[in-house]
């Protein structure tokens, strides 16, 4: 299956360290069969802790495939920033949704999903089914 139709994937820590290694832990975590287009958006963007508008909406735009972008936030203020981004209308691309999910396991429910080639809908549902995932 081409990448071309597969939703993209972005994940908006306060750390760029975190969101790399959450990026890919996920992809290695979903078998790599099919390459789902997946972009970290950590940190502000002169390496600090924090978010970044900029880093969040060139990260999505380098997921982008024409099938929806999923972003899934660590923390309150990185949902601000995506929620302000949103609400701009054209920061981001057609097709982008915040999705409500646990950070870890929901990108690897949504980078599982989206490799399967199913739509957004989907992939953000499966996102926020992590937040079932029991530990005990």
């Amino acid at each position: 299956m081409s990448d071309e139709k597969l939703v993209g994937i972005v994940l908006v820590s306060h750390s760029a360290r975190v969101a790399a290694s959450v990026a890919e832990l996920a992809l290695g975590l979903s078998g790599g069969g099919t390459a789902v287009p997946v972009a970290p958006a950590g940190g502000t963007g002169d390496g600090g802790l924090g978010t970044s508008a900029e880093l969040i909406a060139a990260a999505a735009a380098s997921v982008d495939r024409g099938a929806g972008v999923a972003v899934l936030t660590d923390l309150g203020s990185a949902v601000l920033t995506v929620k302000a981004l949103l609400a701009e209308g054209d920061e981001l691309p057609d097709g982008t949704r915040l999705v409500d999910a646990p950070f870890l396991e929901g990108a690897v429910a949504a980078v599982v999903t989206a490799g399967t080639g199913a739509d957004l809908d989907a992939v953000a549902a499966a996102a926020a089914e992590a937040y079932d995932y029991r530990k005990v």
